[in-house]
């Protein structure tokens, strides 16, 4: 990833005699030596013992529904959500309501009985769309983390109303409860276990749950994938575990290795080769629609799981954070999966290509110049641009799949920071009607993107006097000359590009992969017609 946040901060198929039914050929290879303070074993060699697989941690918190109104005797904490000028049969909850002053949306206190019950909550909503949804869920959500078990009443609202209000508290109590300690030697689980809505809706309000637990195992799943350590979330790990995770849900998994990549995809390979570790191509299918041969959704994601910018070496400085330069893979994975276990009506496909991007003897040099899936040669300026060689022959791939629509997910700019911040992620595309869709679904569970131009005349920054395009343009516009660099790629299906280096991870105390945009890939194929 080019001009990254630190910049911007200052095949062989399976059973095809390269991998078994059962899994890879070869061992893992593990490099660096762990002290013993971690509670995983250690091998014969001294080195941490890990999983083949990551271990996804499912829902913490299991979601119910209740008929009838929450009664004050009920045991456990109580969470009333509310308007302004609900009638509540309450006493203690109507209290909490009288008692919040203007601005004010949350408030609550501790009453420990003989029955059980532990505390009583009340939030108020003046507006009931997501954004306003998501943050009273949020603040309802760090009181919750010091419960066993809460029960919600939402009956102050309409069917529609009440189960996106369920939706997003249950979104917001699941996320809460993450927690990824796979490292340290004690692990501390989340209190919080169980939430009961209580509700004069059920059948509307279960359906929501169910949406919110799959996004909440599709945000889990790419927290802990992005969350993992790079000498353990390798790119052969990273094709385990989509493996295994897929065939789980009843998906089907094909993982290519490094002989099709080397002998199709120069690109891609131009950047693998760098590396000790193989690179693997990752594809997943389901077929949902009633029409097994109906055009699918493909999602692209570039999966470099570990990013030191090759030859065009990145400062040392927060160099640890390129592990999370796999998050867009991880996005694509786990919106994937999330889909399959909605088992929504859809045909999709999700494309990875996956490996490391390392300098060494074997590694691009600037100046280099190869040869791409699609015939195009790239001259490679910078080496530190590598997201675009690997997914512009995924984009190539995915070709085959005369796909409806190819969305790609990519941790790919730091001047998307620039552009955006990181709450915003970046959309661009070659159909209009494709990013609206992106955009509506943006909006739909406030998971904030943004359109950025990607007009012809972008393309007069990409010329180069040796290949038929550079891998960087001349300054100015970063995230977008990458952009257009791929459309190059994308010229024979609708497309969008989602640039999610500034929302895929946060820095700082509360360091860690967020999950983004999985609630915005997983609204927009729930409404893909």
């Amino acid at each position: 990833m080019i001009n990254h946040r630190i910049a911007a901060r200052s095949g062989k198929r399976f059973g095809a005699g390269g991998l078994s039914a059962q899994g890879f050929r070869r061992p893992l290879k593990w490099s660096t030596i762990f002290p013993t303070v971690f509670r995983r074993p250690l091998d014969a060699k001294g080195r941490l013992k890990l999983p083949e697989t990551i271990s996804i941690r499912r829902i913490n918190v299991e979601f119910s529904t209740k008929a009838g109104t929450l009664q004050p005797q009920q045991a456990g904490a109580q969470l009333f959500v509310c308007t302004e000028t609900a009638q509540l049969n309450h006493p203690t909850a109507l209290a909490l309501l009288s008692s919040l002053e203007e601005g004010q949306t949350f408030a609550d206190t501790k009453i420990p009985t003989d029955n059980g019950l532990q505390a009583v909550a009340v939030v108020r909503l003046e507006k009931t769309d997501r954004a306003a949804l998501n943050k009273a869920a949020a603040e309802a959500a760090k009181w919750a983390q010091n419960q066993e078990t809460v029960n919600a009443d939402i009956h102050a609202f309409d069917e529609a109303q009440a189960a996106a209000v369920a939706e997003a508290f249950a979104i917001a109590f699941g996320n809460a409860a993450y927690r990824f300690d796979r490292y340290k030697k004690e692990a501390k689980p989340a209190k919080f276990a169980q939430a009961v809505f209580h509700t004069a809706h059920e059948a509307a309000v279960k359906e929501a749950l169910r949406v919110a637990e799959a996004q909440v195992y599709g945000q889990s799943l790419c927290r802990d994938l992005g969350n993992a350590a790079p000498n353990e979330c390798t790119p052969e790990f990273l094709a385990r575990t989509a493996k295994a995770e897929a065939e789980k849900l009843g998906a089907h998994a094909k993982i290519i290795e490094k002989d099709y990549i080397k002998e199709n995809m120069g690109s891609f390979w131009s950047v693998a080769k760098g590396s000790v570790e193989d690179p693997y191509l990752i594809e997943l299918s389901y077929f949902g629609a009633a029409d097994k041969e109906a055009a699918p959704v493909v999602l692209v994601g570039k999966g470099i799981t570990f990013d030191t910018g090759g030859i065009s070496l990145k400062p040392g400085l927060n160099m640890d954070e390129m592990k999370f330069d796999m998050c867009g893979a991880a996005t694509v994975i786990s919106t994937f999966c999330a889909a399959v276990k909605l088992q929504l009506p859809i045909n999709l496909v999700a494309v990875v290509a996956t490996c490391e991007n390392m300098p060494s003897g074997a590694a691009n040099k600037p100046g280099d110049v190869v040869k791409s899936m699609k015939g195009l040669t790239i001259e490679v300026l910078n080496t530190d641009a590598e997201g675009r060689l690997i997914l512009c022959d995924a984009l190539t791939y995915a070709e085959q799949f005369k796909p409806k629509a190819v969305i790609d997910v990519a941790t790919l700019t730091g001047a998307c920071i620039i552009a955006l911040g990181h709450d915003v992620s970046g959309v661009m595309g070659n159909n209009q009607d494709l990013v609206d869709s992106l955009l509506a679904a943006s909006r739909n569970v406030d998971d904030k993107a943004w359109q950025l131009p990607l007009f012809e005349t972008y393309k007069d920054q990409l010329k180069s006097n040796f290949a038929d395009i550079p891998n960087i343009g001349t300054p100015g516009a970063g995230t977008i000359t990458a952009a257009t660099f791929l459309s190059y790629f994308t010229e024979d299906y609708p497309w969008a590009h989602l640039d999610i280096a500034g929302t895929a991870w946060k820095s700082g105390s509360e360091k860690g992969a967020t999950g983004r945009p999985v609630p915005l890939l997983l609204n927009y194929l729930r409404n893909v017609k």
